[in-house]
């Protein structure tokens, strides 16, 4: 018990909580110099998010896909990368689930579904694999490659919907064959047809193969090896261009899946889009706020997906712009990253315990 008492009271796990706080306070100043009661919005925030089962249901819909994208993130961070392709990964993720979903037909559940699954998530990692290759091969920045695939994934996602899965007279594809729905309808139908799916039990699988290939494995240890110290690696004998090329990889199948159950889980088809989801994106900073770590992930998904949900509460229920939920996320995000701040506010707390501990 003792033990668990430390970790929760230890500065790594304390200065995320503070800093989420100060973000929660920075927002409700926002709110006031706005003319908006933020007691008020942030009950209708949390009506909003544990107000019935609906709500419930459709919170952790919105969670899910910012955990799989989160711990792509965090795994190339963990690995010496930055990934900020996880959108065009995502992207991928549900194109290849489409494309299986709307086009294989005959199969029954228990093949069509799972082969959905794998052809999507094998697409984000392949596009996450090509930013990998041209790091170790050609030594171009992941972060310039990465960034100008994402639009590329858009633009592709888009001419493959166009081009073979669009329904006529509409701006979407056809919707998937039953057979690869991942839905849970049953639990639908008790939370009032809230668009819960299996893909959030993968998600938390997920965090635990994040876990065990990074600290359990050898092939693990490899790749954050050469991650901290590229020259080290050499030295001992890795192959250092193909675990960058893998890191990335692994990377891309995490953001991948989460495409894939936004289409299979949720929409059950894919629209021409304008822009990207954004879900790759909100991952960085999910994947900051749980410092890399897949059950801090999870947590900050957890904020972040309820932040996002909830806000139209504060839109319906406190006459508040959704907007500013964006500005809370934002400080949260700046709190965070600034530790300085968060441990400036944290000193009186520590003196007084390092003088209970000196006595």
């Amino acid at each position: 018990m003792n033990k668990v008492v430390r970790i929760f009271t230890s500065e790594s796990a304390v200065n995320p909580i503070v800093a989420i706080v100060l973000g929660l306070l920075f927002g409700a100043l926002v709110m006031l110099a706005g003319g908006y009661n933020p007691i008020a919005a942030y009950g209708a925030l949390f009506s909003r998010v544990f107000g019935n089962s609906y709500d419930i249901g459709e919170s952790i819909r919105a969670i899910t896909p910012l955990i799989l994208t989160g711990l792509s993130v965090a795994f190339a961070f963990r690995t010496g990368l930055f990934n900020i392709g996880a959108e065009g990964q995502f992207v991928m993720g549900m194109t290849g689930a489409t494309f299986i979903g709307v086009k294989v037909t005959g199969l029954p559940w228990i093949i069509h579904a799972p082969l959905a699954v794998i052809v999507g998530a094998l697409a984000g990692g392949l596009w996450g694999a090509i930013a990998g290759y041209l790091k170790a091969k050609r030594g171009v920045n992941e972060v310039i490659t990465t960034i100008m695939l994402n639009w590329i994934a858009l633009f592709l996602s888009n001419y493959i919907v166009n081009a073979f899965l669009l329904e006529p007279k509409q701006q979407r594809s056809y919707m998937i064959q039953d057979s690869a729905s991942l839905s849970i309808t049953w639990l639908s139908d008790l939370m009032n047809h809230a668009r819960v799916h299996w893909g959030t039990v993968i998600a938390i699988l997920a965090a635990v193969v994040f876990y065990v290939i990074l600290w359990r494995t050898k092939q693990g240890y490899e790749l954050r090896a050469v991650g901290h110290n590229i020259d080290a690696a050499k030295y001992a004998g890795m192959n250092v261009n193909r675990n960058i090329v893998k890191a990335m990889f692994i990377s891309g199948i995490f953001a991948g899946l989460g495409g894939v159950f936004e289409i299979l889980g949720v929409f059950h088809y894919q629209v021409v889009a304008a822009g990207s989801p954004g879900y790759g994106f909100d991952g960085i900073a999910v994947s900051l706020l749980g410092a890399n770590n897949p059950i801090g992930i999870i947590l900050g998904a957890a904020l972040f997906g309820g932040l996002s949900y909830g806000s139209a509460g504060m839109s319906f229920g406190a006459d508040v712009p959704p907007e500013i939920i964006r500005i809370v996320i934002g400080s949260v995000i700046f709190f965070v990253a600034t530790q300085g701040i968060v441990k400036w506010v944290l000193i009186p707390f520590y003196s007084k315990r390092k003088k209970e501990r000196a006595s």
